[in-house]
């Protein structure tokens, strides 16, 4: 699939540098959250392909039960709260490359997908390995079912989904910058640029 931004802006990758980006494509968003990790792509990979492990990183995740051992047909339970709204997503491995890349859906109420992505690179003076990932996701908004989630009076999808597309970003964002907090052991401020179509 390919996308196309707006306004045009080059996807670039800079050790230390966490991009976030997004494009619309067909009536699908796309967020892209990457940057630099000072540790080995089979590191990297084995950590990411225990999910409930790194769930905690994000702020709206409660809790996630887990069937399967992490490879295609694992199924998640992926429980989020947000202001007064619970809502519990489905979603599926379904392909892995080990040690390069992880693909996933959600399979009930949204047509979504994503992936996670590792691929070596040239480390930086004073380190011996480093590694970029990138946590791509895909989503159709207009996709989403109007059942899905109970809603209060006089609040609609709608309105509810231009408030949640925001906090994705903000939510990949911060799952990659804990994903490299824990892989090197210690935090390392990262700039982040957020892109916008």
């Amino acid at each position: 699939m390919h996308c196309v931004y707006l306004p045009a802006i080059s996807r670039r990758s800079v050790v230390g540098k966490l991009t976030v980006g997004s494009c619309w494509l067909g009536g699908v968003d796309e967020i892209e959250a990457r940057t630099v990790v000072y540790a080995s792509p089979e590191e990297l990979y084995e950590f990411l392909l225990d999910f409930p492990g790194y769930a905690r990183y994000s702020e709206y995740l409660d809790r996630v039960t887990q069937d399967g051992d992490g490879t295609p047909g694992t199924q998640y339970g992926l429980a989020f709260s947000w202001w007064k709204l619970t809502y519990t997503a489905r979603s599926e491995v379904t392909g892995t490359t080990p040690p390069e890349r992880i693909d996933w859906k959600i399979t009930k109420d949204i047509n979504a997908r994503g992936y996670w992505q590792v691929s070596p690179v040239e480390p930086p003076e004073g380190e011996d390995v480093a590694t970029e990932v990138i946590l791509h996701i895909e989503f159709d908004p207009e996709s989403a079912s109007e059942g899905a989630v109970e809603l209060p009076r006089l609040v609609s999808l709608g309105w509810v989904i231009d408030k949640v597309k925001p906090l994705v970003k903000t939510e990949a964002t911060r799952i990659v910058r804990r994903v490299v907090e824990d892989m090197e052991g210690s935090r390392r401020e990262a700039d982040v640029e957020i892109r916008t179509g």
